[in-house]
């Protein structure tokens, strides 16, 4: 067979034919794909360096921030020592406090809240200054009794029922509407009252029922402070009868309870407590055993009592609350309020109430040599002054009392003696910072009180004198100062006397707070009005406007104030 050459256009159509027969079995070309580019990592720039400034101003504010917060406790020398560090961060700063803006600002910001927070502290309690009482309840309680009460429905009255049957009660308890209206009035419009005060009383109805037991009392009467004062220590009603058993002060000066200026036993759980179970003995005796009787001669008097009970010709306290002649409608009132009370008290899951136990109040006792701020009591104990002031609510004031050489102070279980470590090492000056003032001849109580600008009454009482008490030469008076004039002699300088001096300077000295003048300088801040001010200096929108020549009430931040302490006015 001979060889011929195809034609171009056939071999092309026997390649493909080739190709169309070999099928799958022939690899098809690929296209080569593009190798991909990897990109390098985006470098991160260095973060920028530390503002030197920015860094300052947090170090400081963080001190700032540190000694607010020991304020709030009541740690006044941890909460200076936090403040000054915040300005000597400021004042010992290579940039100088009064060279950059910034630190100018937050200097003087800082000198500000500085001084507003010891204003306040000092406000709030100077040493001298008389802590505040509380509302008691009885007297809201016996304005509610006096109205409409509504009537038990027969749930409440079964169950009242259910319970008197298979509850003993060491006070007679009748069944009556009066006393079923007010368990009903209990577990409606007084819910919370009633819980509240259970809850509160469960700490202290162990030693209640210890020392009624242990005088031959009712346990049932250790529920009277539920509306006497529910339970509350520094409660003070509208007559000025106060604490948790609402003692008037003549009764409580003759059931042996002290009252002073320093010193207010009927605020102390334990002594009220005895003092009231000697009372309700007395009473007793009186009345031959008929606690009706004898509740009613604890809220209206012994005497208006048995002067109603001749006048009515008998001795059956229902009988005698029948009519309004004989006895205000508070005490006609008070009995069942109290019965009431007992009913629910001894039995609170029947009527709806969930009290958990809680643990007793536990406490130790120091001696303290002298008198001594109860602030520095905190601070040594590692306690709030809060926590210090509810375990000793018989002082008066935020001081134990000043001629008192072995004052027994009550501080938290496992303090003692740290605080005794303390108490031994101390220097006396540390006790407490007291302002006295040596008498000189032909000087008077009336004549110092006017010259220092104190209370005449208070200087007397805080010196344990009356006012009217002859004074000797070289004699010592403490001062009970206001809290203004005591700041001006340990608050912080005003804000431009600091800026007048070379702070930034090398070896500059900062005169210490002793120093500083009667003239406060106080900077608005965004929020305060006139009022707010002269509350936080304990003074009056007048005299701020008449210091500073302001005419109207307008003010805005930035402003400086001028404020005047009690030594300057």
């Amino acid at each position: 067979m001979s060889t011929r050459a195809w034609p171009p256009s056939l071999a092309v159509i026997g390649l493909a034919a080739t190709v169309a027969a070999c099928g799958s079995n022939t690899p098809k070309l690929q296209t080569p794909k593009a190798t991909p580019q990897v990109q390098p990592p985006a470098l991160t720039p260095p973060p920028p360096p530390a503002d030197p400034i920015t860094t300052l101003i947090e170090a400081s504010q963080q001190h700032y921030d540190a000694g607010e917060r020991e304020m709030k406790v009541g740690h006044l020398d941890r909460a200076r020592a936090e403040f000054d560090k915040a300005l000597d961060v400021l004042l010992e700063s290579p940039y100088g406090a009064r060279t950059d803006a910034r630190l100018r600002a937050q200097f003087d910001r800082l000198v500000d809240r500085i001084n507003a927070q010891e204003v306040t502290a000092l406000a709030q309690g100077d040493g001298f200054s008389e802590k505040r009482d509380e509302p008691a309840s009885i007297d809201e309680l016996l304005k509610i009794a006096t109205f409409p009460k509504p009537d038990a429905d027969d749930a409440t009255a079964a169950a009242i029922k259910a319970d008197l049957e298979s509850t003993a009660h060491d006070v007679p308890i009748p069944q009556n509407s009066r006393i079923y209206a007010y368990v009903e009035l209990f577990q409606g419009r007084l819910r919370d009252y009633i819980q509240e005060s259970l809850t509160r009383g469960s700490r202290y109805l162990p030693m209640i029922q210890s020392v009624f037991k242990a005088e031959g009392l009712p346990l049932d009467l250790a529920y009277i402070p539920i509306i006497e004062s529910g339970f509350k220590t520094n409660a003070l009603s509208k007559a000025n009868a106060k604490g948790p058993w609402q003692f008037m002060k003549a009764t409580a000066v003759e059931q042996g309870l002290k009252h002073n200026w320093y010193v207010d036993e009927r605020s102390d759980p334990e002594k009220a407590t005895v003092a009231a179970a000697k009372y309700l003995k007395t009473l007793q005796k009186v009345f031959n055993g008929d606690w009706h009787l004898v509740l009613a001669a604890y809220n209206g008097g012994l005497g208006r009592l048995q002067r109603a009970m001749k006048s009515a010709r008998t001795e059956d306290f229902w009988e005698l609350s029948q009519s309004s002649r004989y006895l205000p409608k508070e005490t006609r009132e008070y009995v069942p309020l109290i019965l009431a009370a007992i009913v629910v008290a001894k039995n609170p899951v029947q009527y709806g109430f969930e009290v958990a136990p809680a643990s007793p109040i536990e406490y130790e006792r120091v001696t303290v040599p002298k008198a001594i701020d109860l602030r520095r009591v905190a601070e040594w104990t590692g306690q709030t002054i809060d926590d210090i002031q509810a375990l000793n609510p018989e002082l008066r004031r935020w001081t134990t009392p000043l001629a008192s050489s072995n004052y027994e102070i009550k501080v938290p279980m496992g303090t003692a003696a740290t605080f005794q470590e303390r108490l031994s090492a101390a220097a006396p000056e540390e006790f407490a910072s007291l302002k006295w003032h040596r008498v000189r001849k032909g000087e008077s109580i009336a004549t110092i009180a006017r010259k220092l600008n104190v209370s005449r009454t208070d200087l007397a009482e805080a010196n344990q004198l009356s006012v009217r008490s002859p004074l000797r030469a070289g004699q010592e008076l403490v001062i009970p100062r206001a809290p203004n004039a005591l700041l001006a002699s340990n608050a912080s300088p005003a804000p431009d006397a600091v800026a007048s001096r070379s702070i930034g300077g090398a070896g500059a000295v900062v005169p210490s707070r002793r120093e500083a003048s009667a003239t406060l300088m106080y900077r608005v801040k965004r929020g305060d009005t006139l009022a707010s001010i002269a509350r936080l200096y304990d003074t009056s929108v007048a005299k701020l406007k008449s210091w500073n020549g302001i005419d109207g009430s307008h003010i805005a931040p930035g402003d400086r104030l001028k404020i005047l302490s009690a030594r300057a006015r």
